[in-house]
């Protein structure tokens, strides 16, 4: 089964600006599926495969240039031979309005852009695919109406389309993960101690990250836990939203907040074995919130745009959860994981707004339950609905 996605809208019309578009985003979230499906007239070459790897290193012109007289190439998990964007380069100048000819995908954002930016600046559009949104599952029929359910199990296309258990799942992602990228990208001396790390961030989710106190309980260096946080940055796995900054005339936290991309995999490196354990769990609104946050960011990106999230905090613990900032429109959010709320839910929204001069009734509580409400403190809106707040803008 494909999941429909809603990044396909944004690609084809890329296709069209771009001499070369790559779709780039972590193993297993769709990104082959998604430019197969897109472009079925195309050849397709994957980097992973020894022999189209030997034959790309041999001769990387000539596997291009044999090549582009057709309808064009996909060409997945190029960051395993980065040089190829070199010798694409050349092609692309002598043929600057041939768009879309090129469809790339990878998986490991650092080591792309590196050669990206070396290469391609300006001829290139990056495109990013997250595991399945919520409004893609939904529109797929394939969402729990409970929102526990829902994190538990998370957005990764294989464990929604077949019905895998998250046990099924994620121990072979994971053992996949840590054996072929991470052992690609830097020496990990034990493979103990990096799981050990996994399952420490995976205990700091919704929270400020301190990144002495997770290398003193992970027991490695500060340097040590600053590299492994860029590798899972870089992969995917998951990501940090800053604090927001304005001149409140007041202390503000300055360090920022880890989120996994997918809750599910979250929940298994803490070892959640089912719904009823995340309902009493002590970080399930932590994880609620990552996976709230991850659709907003899963928006952003699905539309072709860079998130524009942060969140704040004072000295004084005044805080909202998530900000959302046009540079003259702000979107204040704040996330609630139960299904009843009481008129305290808009206290952080309006506690900001009386020190940022915004209207509250711009501001919106997204929460377990369903019923869409609104008033002059803000909008009420369901879990099920957060992209909404996205696509009115």
């Amino acid at each position: 089964m494909f999941i429909r996605r809603d990044l396909l809208k944004t690609l084809l019309a890329y296709t069209d600006k771009f001499p070369v578009v790559a779709v780039v985003g972590p193993r297993q979230a769709g990104k082959t599926t998604l430019v197969r499906k897109a472009f079925p007239d195309r050849r397709y070459f994957s980097l992973e495969d020894p022999h189209t790897l030997e034959l790309v290193h041999n001769d990387p012109r000539d596997f291009l240039e044999r090549a582009y007289d057709g309808p064009g190439l996909i060409i997945d998990e190029f960051q395993n031979e980065p040089q190829l964007l070199s010798y694409m380069q050349s092609i692309i100048d002598n043929n600057r309005h041939r768009y879309g000819h090129f469809i790339l995908t990878g998986s490991h954002n650092f080591l792309m852009n590196q050669a990206i930016g070396q290469t391609l600046a300006g001829r290139i559009a990056i495109l990013t695919l997250l595991p399945a949104s919520i409004h893609e599952l939904q529109q797929d029929n394939l969402l729990s109406t409970d929102i526990n359910t829902a994190t538990f199990f998370g957005g990764y296309p294989d464990v929604a389309t077949h019905r895998l258990a998250p046990a099924e799942f994620y121990p072979n992602y994971n053992k996949t993960y840590v054996e072929r990228d991470v052992r690609q990208l830097i020496q990990v001396g034990n493979l103990l101690d990096f799981q050990r790390f996994m399952r420490l961030c995976a205990g700091r989710i919704g929270q400020l990250l301190n990144v002495a106190s997770l290398a003193t309980d992970a027991n490695v260096s500060v340097a040590t836990a600053k590299a492994w946080l860029s590798i899972l940055e870089a992969s995917y796995i998951f990501f940090f939203v800053a604090p927001h900054f304005n001149n409140f005339s007041k202390r503000l936290v300055k360090a920022p907040k880890l989120y996994f991309y997918d809750t599910g995999l979250a929940c298994w490196l803490l070892k959640i074995t089912d719904t009823e354990q995340l309902q009493d769990h002590y970080l399930r609104g932590g994880l609620v919130e990552s996976m709230i946050i991850g659709e907003l960011y899963k928006t952003f990106y699905n539309y072709g745009q860079e998130p524009s999230i942060y969140f704040w905090r004072d000295s004084h613990g005044h805080e909202l959860d998530c900000l959302i900032d046009y540079g003259i429109t702000f979107i204040p959010i704040e996330i609630k994981a139960s299904k009843t709320l009481t008129a305290a839910a808009f206290d952080g929204i309006k506690y900001w707004c009386n020190l940022a001069n915004v209207d509250p009734s711009t501001g919106y509580v997204i929460y377990a339950g369903t019923e869409t409400h609104k008033s002059v403190s803000g909008t009420t809106i369901g879990w099920q609905h957060t992209d909404d707040i996205i696509k009115k803008i």
